[in-house]
């Protein structure tokens, strides 16, 4: 049995945050992160972890992105983290593995993002059964298209409070690039102005979980539309190997943070499964983006199979509109 490791970021700007001013702030983000052979029980550290960073914040929801094999191993991982924190808070998928300021996780893990705050509110939607299952894109690219653009709308079309809004976040069985097929549904409703982010779940069989109120689902997607007053900058990347995997982190993160509002709660990074096999040393990115953001801002990361966010070629000719891409890392930086 390998010793649980579990990794533990409190989102603070110097290590002498005091989590009862925290309970104030508008939104609260925490992150906290396990690895083990024993799914359950690494659930349990993990949500143990996020409940101690988090202090007297109750979370509205927890996002759950892990990389266990088989579905009872996933479902054994999310009842672990139901016996600290209520089941219907838990959303996500099956993930490549990912990363907080606090170190890298890959096979037989998991990272976890609390989200809470005395004036944020939160709206949750899915999308069962979106008809996708079993297309491919190569044979069947009109009907996916169809098939994914009704899903994307019927699953925003559940929000009601869209122009409130300031990020939702997809999560979907939808790798790229199917996932720009969904992501056009939604944008039909919520139009192309409001900041998106998140990632499509794990493609391979067997392995392509969404995680929505602690059950499980494929051929699915989920959303969180966050509101409340807070802002958010973002930045796309793309890279194919070691060298500008770890460049465009670096790059991608200050970018990102140097156009956020004066106090940054925490940077999101939804990365591709490609980027990270072409890593030689897995904690090579994760470093790379410390060089940026320092080592005290929380930091929730998930590598996927295709990102929601700005590409990066788009981006750097002044269109910030949100797209479905693979080989990208996507920040985004939440502040106010």
């Amino acid at each position: 049995m390998k010793q649980v490791w579990i990794g533990i970021l409190v989102s603070a700007l110097t290590a002498s945050l005091n989590l009862a001013r925290a309970a104030e702030d508008p939104l609260v983000l925490r992150t906290a992160a396990a690895t083990g052979e024993n799914p359950t029980e690494a659930g349990r550290q993990a949500a143990k972890a996020l409940q101690s960073a988090l202090g007297d914040v109750a979370p509205q929801a927890v996002l759950v992105m892990d990389s266990f094999e088989d579905l009872a191993n996933k479902q054994a991982l999310l009842d672990g983290v139901a016996s600290v924190f209520p089941r219907e808070l838990l959303f996500g998928g099956s993930s490549y593995g990912g990363f907080t300021q606090a170190g890298v996780v890959d096979y037989d893990g998991v990272v976890l993002l609390g989200m809470g705050g005395t004036r944020v509110g939160l709206e949750v939607a899915l999308a069962e059964q979106m008809g996708a299952a079993g297309l491919t894109l190569e044979q069947h690219e009109g009907a996916l298209a169809a098939a994914l653009g009704r899903a994307g709308e019927r699953l925003a079309r559940q929000l009601s409070r869209l122009e409130q809004g300031a990020l939702l976040l997809l999560i979907s069985d939808a790798h790229s690039p199917k996932n720009q097929f969904l992501l056009d549904g939604v944008q039909k409703v919520v139009g192309k102005r409001l900041p998106i982010t998140g990632g499509s779940v794990n493609k391979n069989a067997g392995q392509n979980w969404v995680y929505f109120r602690g059950a499980t689902y494929t051929d699915s997607a989920i959303a969180l539309l966050l509101t409340g007053p807070f802002e958010v900058t973002q930045t796309g990347r793309q890279a194919k190997t070691n060298e500008e995997v770890i460049a465009t982190a670096r790059s991608g993160s200050a970018a990102a943070l140097e156009r956020a509002p004066a106090k940054p709660l925490a940077v999101l990074a939804f990365n591709c499964g490609g980027r990270k096999g072409k890593l030689e040393r897995l904690a090579d990115e994760l470093e790379a983006i410390q060089g940026s953001v320092g080592k005290d801002l929380p930091l929730f990361g998930a590598y996927c199979a295709g990102e929601y966010g700005p590409a990066d070629l788009a981006e750097s000719q002044g269109d910030p509109t949100p797209c479905g891409r693979g080989w990208h890392v996507m920040f985004t930086v939440v502040g106010r």
